[in-house]
């Protein structure tokens, strides 16, 4: 292909990807006339709050200054305590694992179905302990997990569920939104998510008790009572700005159209992709609909010839950006963990623990394994159209093509 050939794509990094404009500014216009940032006494961050529960289905929202703050309050609301275990999945970001430190408790991984790259019921029953305190489950890129058997199973235990649907806006399965299943759940308003305020979040619950204590616990504990003002317990500073709370307001009201555009463009290229000998989605439940953050496709290298780290350089060259394997290791091989870097030199939480926690393998999750292995991960928007679907789709099969006949031929290039 010349390079004058190559077709633009969006991207989420700048305007050709966002959808900011004109809403936001006014109501920015608005914060910066009226003179005051703060949310407290303010009005757009609480609007955004009640429509964000509203547009959810959801009596309480409270919106944080980052997606990580959502976990992080959502931990706190729920009241996780040092020496308290939380399961969670190996393939996440990490501002979904360090919450956990960060309240002394032990992050405990549940492997991941490798065609879904999600937890299951199956893969958290054996990771549940005495000391397990809560079960965090992520609805990677927008894939609903299989939230009934994981629900049954965390009612068995008495557990609450932690829904992290930072990728998942408007993902449903059985007809119910991510975000609305379990106990509270944590969302990113990061500037690659479907919706943005640069970074942001918010935690959102059904149930009043946990509501009103991720608000008090995200405002150092101030409760903000006339008749008694204290700090009730330890909390962090997390409020959100009256800007942010702008952006996001109008971010918001945009969403539901937002995500119509990032699924249509999404399905155009899977369809037509779906003649690509050993090239697939990840596998999406029959009573779920995702909503794509990003598109991971899954790989099968014996099929095709090739690796995803093979076509990731192919597509680079003709600016389809991707990424092999999502992230570079699962969660519990990133330094902090390898190098026990946690709190200075003292290994804390984890040498507080009774018993002593051996390094983990990828031969324990071969789920996570062969996930990471077999996983092309391409970045998507709502920009992208069913044109840029189709010079997708094209240049993967063209990817696999050229890298295929550059094996065979002993020409393949370092």
């Amino acid at each position: 292909m010349k390079a004058s050939d190559t077709m633009f794509l969006p991207s989420d990094r700048d305007s050709t990807g966002r959808s900011l404009g004109q809403e936001e500014i006014e109501l920015l216009h608005e914060v910066i006339d009226g003179g005051n940032l703060f949310c407290v006494p303010g009005n757009m961050v609480p609007r955004f709050e009640r429509e964000f529960a509203e547009m959810f289905g959801s009596p309480h929202a409270r919106a944080v200054t980052s997606g990580t703050a959502a976990v992080h309050t959502a931990l706190g609301a729920l009241d996780i305590a040092p020496g308290d275990e939380v399961i969670t999945t190996p393939i996440t970001d990490m501002g979904a694992i360090t919450p956990i430190l960060f309240q002394g408790a032990i992050p405990v991984h549940a492997d991941v179905d490798p065609d879904t790259l999600n937890v299951t019921a199956e893969t958290i029953a054996p990771r549940i302990t005495a000391r397990t305190r809560a079960i965090i489950v992520t609805h990677l890129f927008g894939n609903p997990c299989v939230m009934d058997p994981i629900l049954a199973l965390a009612a068995e235990h008495g557990l609450p569920v932690l829904e992290d649907s930072a990728q998942a806006y408007l993902a449903t399965y059985k007809g119910r939104l991510c975000g609305t299943m379990g106990d509270i759940a944590a969302f990113s308003f990061q500037q690659g998510k479907h919706m943005t305020t640069g970074e942001g979040g918010m935690v959102l619950t059904g149930d009043p008790d946990l509501a009103r204590r991720a608000r008090v616990w995200a405002d150092k504990g101030w409760n903000y009572d006339p008749k008694a003002p204290d700090h009730e317990f330890m909390g962090l500073n997390y409020r959100m700005t009256e800007l942010q709370g702008a952006v996001g307001l109008a971010q918001l009201r945009k969403l539901p159209e937002m995500v119509k555009a990032r699924v249509r463009s999404v399905e155009a290229l899977l369809q037509r992709i779906e003649d690509i000998p050993g090239v697939k989605a990840a596998t999406v439940d029959p009573d779920a609909q995702a909503t794509w953050w990003r598109i991971p496709l899954l790989i099968d290298e014996e099929e095709t010839g090739v690796s995803p780290a093979d076509i990731e350089s192919t597509l680079v060259r003709v600016k389809v950006w991707a990424k092999a394997g999502y992230i570079s290791r699962p969660t519990f091989h990133c330094a902090q963990f390898t190098d026990k870097r946690t709190f200075r030199d003292t290994w804390w939480p984890y040498s507080a623990h009774p018993a002593p926690i051996p390094p983990e393998t990828l031969e324990e999750y071969p789920g996570c394994r062969d996930a990471l292995r077999r996983v092309l991960v391409i970045p998507w928007t709502e920009k992208h159209d069913e044109g840029h679907a189709a010079y997708v789709a094209e240049q993967i099969r063209s990817a696999i093509e050229a890298r295929r006949t550059a094996v065979i031929g002993g020409g393949l290039e370092s």
